[in-house]
């Protein structure tokens, strides 16, 4: 069965950088929509990052990076093929990225550009970062 484990949380002060990771089983990442997501406490599931493989004749590792405004230009996806490893790269961390984040990966067909939660239907348990002033 597909299983996704997040690691790499924790409490920072503001201004400093964590890297989360996710370590998928079950499946073959390059092959599949993955993302990260974070909830703030007492509000809604909300997208980071998402990537979208593009495999074209010319490239066989290529894929679409997206990320949600709150995020952008300070967070960073990337992923790991040999490993079956999800990062989420974070820099310049601020209170309001205090979240519990999650790893997610879209096995359905097809599989699109999105940063919508619903079109993921396998997620890890979700790991705390916590940001201090």
């Amino acid at each position: 069965q597909v299983q996704l484990v997040e690691s790499g949380g924790g409490s920072v002060q503001a201004g400093g950088s964590l890297r989360l990771s996710c370590i998928a089983s079950g499946i073959t990442i390059s092959r599949y929509c993955m993302g990260w997501f974070r909830q703030p406490p007492g509000k809604e599931r909300e997208a980071i990052a998402t990537i979208t493989p593009h495999i074209t004749s010319t490239s066989s590792d290529a894929y679409f990076a997206d990320y949600a405004d709150s995020v952008q230009g300070r967070f960073a996806i990337s992923r790991d093929n040999a490993e079956s490893t999800l990062y989420l790269q974070m820099n310049s961390l601020n209170p309001e990225d205090t979240a519990v984040y999650f790893c997610a990966a879209n096995t359905r067909f097809p599989c699109s550009r999105s940063l919508e939660a619903t079109d993921f239907n396998h997620w890890g348990k979700g790991t705390q970062v916590t940001v201090a002033s």
